[in-house]
């Protein structure tokens, strides 16, 4: 099952180490992973997603608890949670009915051009990943040059926050 970590960590240099080292040493698998600061600079969030059994997500979970760069964590699987992940995607635009079939498609997916050239668009879409594949998926009659995804943030819904 997937699952959403969401870590509060210290700010400094070697947590992010860590945290992977963990995953490593015990051949665990990180899907995905993000970190930024937060508004207190001394701490940054990390949000990491994992697949595996509840038992597997429950040592993950105690493990990095473990961790003396964690101040704290939450599983945004156990309940209602926001996730969105931001794609950059460069296309081969030549011809005016490609252009046109471009634009067509980054406004269905409320997306945004962000860059032209002669021969190419830049699109930039944010949503949930099943969004960001559908959009790859319906561009595939076009010549796609290069994909970057950032890679899931995610948010617990309501009062539920991860703060100290």
């Amino acid at each position: 099952m997937r699952h959403i970590v969401s870590i509060l960590l210290e700010n400094e240099a070697g947590a992010l180490s860590r945290v992977a080292g963990l995953f490593s040493a015990r051949g665990y698998n990180i899907e995905s992973l993000t970190v930024a600061p937060t508004e207190d600079p001394s701490l940054s969030r990390m949000t990491l997603v994992t697949s595996g059994s509840d038992q597997i997500i429950e040592q993950i979970i105690k493990q990095l608890n473990k961790l003396v760069d964690v101040v704290k964590l939450i599983d945004l699987a156990e309940g209602p949670h926001i996730e969105r992940e931001m794609m950059l995607i460069k296309v081969r635009a030549e011809g005016n009915d490609v252009r046109e079939e471009v634009k067509r498609l980054i406004d269905i997916f409320r997306g945004h051009i962000i860059d032209v050239t002669d021969s190419s668009y830049t699109l930039e879409l944010t949503g949930p990943g099943e969004k960001l594949d559908a959009l790859i998926q319906a561009l595939a009659g076009t010549t796609i040059l290069e994909t970057v995804r950032s890679g899931i943030s995610g948010i617990a819904r309501g009062t539920k926050s991860l703060h100290i």
